[in-house]
């Protein structure tokens, strides 16, 4: 769910909805009041305060997104809630989590053991041997570089993940490097070896970040959802909203997941057959319906016929307006993670980080 949704709307009015919708209105603030504010509304605790709000305040201007307290601790949160402030944040365990991805990988491709260590004590670029690096690696920038290397210049590294880096997510909001890479064009800082390379930077990890985040309009009640959609992806809120109320509608039980259809498949997911369903109410032939859930990963989704008709229909039968945003009921799937993890707990979490730092942007307004 990561393409831009630009309509005829001004660019005046995608900032405005940049934020949370019910944000007060504040001040214009020049780059130096932006960059002071944020080194005060940073957490106690953190170190090089002038450099975190020097790259915090340049993706607030390059992205034209409004510096409000509201998204300044909004960004301020999802940083400490993933990276508590760090760059490229160590992981526990991260060597016997590459170990295990490898060697799972030559299982499935029935590679004998000696031909794996084999290639693993070959010496890398840095003069010491893959299995050297992979001892070391602590952080997720390290051990891209290793992979980098590894599927670049060992044969059977390329028969293992062929041009793929199995590090999907890096930097100190934990962003997908396939969202930054899409959204590389107006990076302002210049690119020493790739923009793999700049997610696991402080500056890098701050404006992808910060693009995905705050990079796209929406008109939540609450910051949130927007929470929940930086770990779900764009609009899956919203979108698992309209699942909830396809739901009610059908009797059909949908998992809330804010995926509308089978992401890069023509098959018919379960909300799609769900709506199909109600396609003599909705007056849509299942070509409509199929043409307008694919508009699910931008805000024009709220202007489809099979959106409007849906609500229409379930808030009639609800007796009131249905929630039109849903925390999605997914269960967070990683390495990484060893406990049972929600994307309703990541999102209360960062809300509750957000709302300490609100409260204290007002003490220093009282001040």
């Amino acid at each position: 769910m990561n393409r831009f949704f630009i309509k005829v709307l001004t660019l005046s009015l995608f900032i405005a909805l940049a934020g949370c919708s019910t944000q007060p209105t504040q001040p214009v603030r020049s780059p130096e009041q932006i960059r002071a504010r944020v080194v005060q509304l940073l957490p106690s605790n953190v170190s090089d305060r002038q450099g975190w709000a020097t790259d915090i305040q340049t993706a607030f201007a390059v992205q034209e997104l409004t510096p409000s307290d509201e998204n300044i601790c909004s960004v301020l949160a999802v940083t400490e809630q993933e990276s508590t402030f760090q760059a490229d944040p160590p992981v526990p365990g991260l060597a016997k989590i590459a170990r295990s991805e490898i060697n799972r990988r030559a299982s499935k491709l029935h590679i004998p053991e000696f031909v794996l260590r084999s290639a693993l004590n070959i010496t890398s670029p840095t003069g010491k041997t893959y299995n050297q690096r992979l001892d070391a690696a602590r952080t997720e920038g390290q051990l891209s570089a290793i992979f980098d290397d590894f599927i670049g210049m060992v044969p059977l590294g390329k028969t293992l993940f062929g041009s793929l880096n199995p590090v999907h997510t890096g930097g100190p909001m934990q962003v997908s490097i396939a969202f930054a890479q899409q959204q590389a064009r107006d990076y302002p800082y210049p690119v020493a070896e790739s923009i793999r390379h700049e997610v696991f930077t402080r500056r890098g990890g701050m404006y992808f970040g910060i693009a995905h985040l705050l990079g796209y309009p929406v008109d939540y009640p609450r910051s949130l959802y927007r929470f929940a959609d930086f770990n779900a992806g764009w609009y899956a809120s919203r979108n698992a909203a309209f699942q909830n109320a396809v739901s009610k509608m059908s009797g059909i039980p949908l998992a809330l997941d804010g995926d509308l259809t089978i992401p890069d498949s023509y098959a018919v997911g379960a909300t799609e057959r769900a709506v199909r369903t109600l396609s003599k109410q909705l007056d849509l032939s299942e070509n409509a319906i199929r043409n307008q859930l694919l508009k699910g990963d931008s805000l024009d989704f709220n202007d489809t016929a099979v959106y409007q008709r849906v609500y229409a229909l379930a808030d009639r039968k609800n007796g009131q307006p249905l929630p039109r945003a849903v925390l999605p009921g997914i269960s967070l799937q990683s390495p990484k993670i060893t406990r049972n993890l929600t994307t309703a707990w990541f999102a209360q979490r960062v809300d509750e980080r957000r709302q300490r730092c609100m409260n204290r942007a007002k003490a220093l307004a009282s001040l």
